[in-house]
């Protein structure tokens, strides 16, 4: 369900993908110093929006360095660290766990719960370090799950569900950004969930697995219903987002929300409209 809001690469100048880069090698090098690789595995493209989004407003102080990694072990990678980068490697890791544990009881994947095993001492520790965002997490993980075992079909009910889950991973602090930040992650929240629901919709009724939009898969007009609302769900994140008063990173961050968490949906909309094309032949 991660993974979709990237950078739209063709678009944004080499230096700022430069400084993208260096604040998600510092979530990876962060992940790793905490959590060793079990940690560092479970990285995402949407934590590290987080990185940087709350850095931007927040601006704390940001240490630079170097690092060698597996996936490039000859040359040093630039990266930046701050407090943001530790909330956000605790964040994902707690995020990541219950996941795990979630996908363990509903559809007893092996996988699941192994790194969610691994996982789990580590977890502790952080349900005690951050008790009201642990609860509130687990409890709509719970709530997500009950409604995709009874069948539910309300979008809006569903996405908003795992929207508040992202509201939670937002508010870092309780003041005066609270409540554009809560709303900016829910209706993210509620974008990466109905996304990653038209990505999967076609796997999930061949596998006869849940998937909100399987009723409307099969009507006309469904690829631009989707559209529509994911338009919507976007132009209210961009709102928030532009109330913020943010001066750094700026085109990073909007390469980002007007452009780059366009670019999975484009993908998929084309590869299906081609194999539609190809058995009309």
């Amino acid at each position: 369900m991660f993974g979709y809001v990237v950078m739209n690469k063709p678009e944004i100048k080499f230096k700022d993908f430069d400084l993208y880069r260096s604040f998600y090698c510092g979530l990876c090098r962060e992940l790793k110093d905490r959590y060793g690789i079990s940690g560092q595995i479970s990285l995402t493209y949407d934590m590290t929006f987080v990185v940087i989004l709350l850095s931007a407003l927040y601006e704390p102080p940001t240490r630079k360095g170097t690092t060698r990694c597996i996936i490039h072990p000859v040359r040093k990678q630039p990266v930046r660290r701050n407090a943001v980068t530790g909330y956000a490697a605790d964040m994902n890791v707690l995020l990541t766990y219950h996941k795990c544990r979630d996908d363990w009881e509903d559809e007893k994947k092996a996988m699941a719960l192994g790194y969610s095993k691994v996982l789990q001492g580590k977890v502790r520790k952080l349900d005690k370090k951050y008790p009201e965002k642990s609860r509130r997490i687990q409890e709509l993980l719970k709530e997500l799950s009950e409604m995709e075992k009874a069948g539910e079909h309300d979008i809006d009910k569903m996405s908003g569900c795992f929207g508040r889950i992202m509201e939670e991973i937002f508010a870092w602090k309780q003041d005066v950004w609270e409540n554009s930040l809560r709303r900016m992650g829910f209706f993210l929240g509620k974008f990466i969930y109905l996304l990653d629901a038209y990505d999967d919709v076609e796997e999930d009724i061949k596998n006869k697995n849940y998937n909100p939009f399987s009723e409307q898969y099969i009507m006309e007009g469904f690829e631009e219903q989707v559209r529509q609302i994911l338009i919507m769900m976007m132009s209210q994140t961009c709102r928030e987002f532009e109330k913020l008063p943010i001066i750094k990173y700026t085109d990073i961050l909007r390469n980002i929300l007007y452009s780059g968490v366009w670019v999975r949906f484009e993908a998929v909309h084309k590869q299906r409209k081609e194999s539609g094309e190809k058995k009309n032949d």
